[in-house]
């Protein structure tokens, strides 16, 4: 299996030193950079075209969440993930809206981010069942119906919508692709088209999307 290339980007020295020692330990996970702020993540990301960087929010010069909208603007294949300490609403929704494929809290167990980085290699997004349900119920609300994200550009298709709808409720790819007794590779090509018509980056906005716009049901609380 080829390597998860990590990028790591976080002001505290040690904190990064820890990550490079912990994923050391995998063969299938290479570190290919550290960056200290902002600036250097971007420039590192560009640099290296990482599979996925784990980035804090709160770093000097250049924050997380600044970082984050500059790389998905010009590597968007990059995954970027928040790691951070911060878990209020205000930071999770701004990085969720920058393009964030994900947010994790820098207290998670190690096998919880060796299992959050094995949803990344196969494209699925790396958050926390209780992170997903604080940002589906803030979209839930009227009130912010009309920001955040951009109108839809196209008609979205009835097998389309199927896999929205499963989107929303958190399922995988695998568990999609066997409900819909469809390939894996199909439910990705449904994303894909999914994304490029509502004009989104991830299924973390496509989720958020589709509840706010009212394209799928209300789906059941966790």
């Amino acid at each position: 299996m080829t390597p998860l290339r990590v990028l790591l980007a976080d002001d505290q020295t040690l904190f990064r030193r820890a990550i490079v020692s912990l994923l050391a330990f995998r063969d299938d996970i290479e570190v290919v950079g550290e960056a200290k702020d902002g600036f250097e993540a971007i420039a590192l990301a560009q640099e290296t075209l990482p599979d996925v960087v784990l980035m804090d929010l709160n770093m000097p010069h250049c924050s997380g969440l600044d970082a984050v909208r500059i790389i998905k603007k010009e590597t968007p294949s990059v995954k970027v993930i928040i790691l951070t300490v911060s878990d209020d609403d205000q930071s999770v929704f701004a990085a969720i809206k920058n393009g964030a494929d994900g947010y994790l809290l820098k207290d998670l167990e190690p096998r919880q981010l060796f299992m959050m980085l094995e949803r990344v290699r196969w494209g699925e997004p790396a958050i926390e069942g209780a992170l997903a349900a604080k940002i589906l119920q803030e979209f839930r609300q009227p009130a912010a119906s009309a920001k955040g994200l951009p109108e839809a550009g196209g008609a979205l298709t009835p097998r389309e919508t199927e896999v929205l709808e499963f989107i929303v409720r958190g399922a995988t790819n695998p568990e999609i692709a066997s409900s819909l007794y469809i390939s894996e590779n199909t439910v990705k090509l449904h994303l894909r088209n999914i994304l490029a018509k509502l004009h989104l980056q991830n299924r973390i906005q496509a989720a958020v999307y589709a509840v706010r716009h009212g394209l799928v049901g209300e789906q059941p609380h966790e």
